[in-house]
């Protein structure tokens, strides 16, 4: 069933044996709520495509936009010793949600299944989908995707090789907001930093996903 169906189907159903059902009524029936999560599970389904094609990762500019101001600076100052170091840690980066990117889908499937008539409340008053998803997925995705991120780089060993390319100038661990210069402490910070881009750059896709149906969800909640 296409979205245009299902449109109409709700906007049908908002008339029983003559009378037009509230907008409340609507937006909070299994019809309206279906609709939510049609529109939730296409975003999804577009941010895991993108994560799973590490060039569409790359060049996906909600993505870079969601970079970390961390992160940001430490490719700033890469950029002024060695720029194709740049571009290797972002592509260690981008090879890393492809990883996870299995693991981040059934977490936000899940959420989105739990959407329920007071979320649906809350959509009405002006709270968007993505950000009640987020609220719903978002520590669980950080806890899930965290250590394999960390593997990854660890395993590209991207900390190490940055820090050879700095000559041992302490200028990545004051970055990092340590006074240690431990390579698993610093290897951590970074992951972390790479976590948040990925969450962050997910819920973006989604949220764009969102706003370009717009019309899918004013006919949840009977509106134009």
């Amino acid at each position: 069933m296409n979205k245009n169906t299902i449109v109409m189907a709700t906007m049908a159903m908002a008339v029983v044996g003559g009378t037009v059902q509230s907008c409340a009524t609507i937006a909070t029936s299994s019809i309206g709520i279906a609709i939510i999560k049609q529109v939730l599970l296409g975003g999804i389904s577009t941010g895991v495509s993108i994560f799973k094609d590490k060039d569409a990762f790359l060049s996906n500019a909600l993505i870079e936009k969601a970079m970390p101001t961390s992160l940001v600076k430490i490719n700033s100052m890469l950029e002024k010793v060695s720029p194709q170091l740049v571009a290797k840690e972002k592509d260690y980066i981008a090879q890393a949600a492809a990883y996870t990117a299995t693991v981040s889908e059934p977490i936000l499937k899940n959420a989105v299944n739990s959407l329920n008539a007071q979320d649906m409340d809350r959509i009405m008053n002006g709270t968007t989908a993505t950000q009640i998803l987020r609220e719903k997925s978002s520590q669980q995705l950080v806890a899930a995707i965290l250590p394999k991120v960390d593997e990854k780089l660890n395993q590209f060993g991207i900390v190490k090789t940055i820090n050879s390319a700095l000559s041992g100038t302490n200028l990545l661990n004051s970055i990092l907001g340590g006074q240690s210069s431990d390579a698993s402490q610093q290897s951590g910070r970074l992951s972390q930093f790479a976590t948040e881009q990925m969450v962050n750059g997910m819920f973006s896709i989604i949220e764009k996903h969102e706003k370009e149906n717009k019309n899918s969800i004013l006919g949840a909640f009977n509106k134009k």
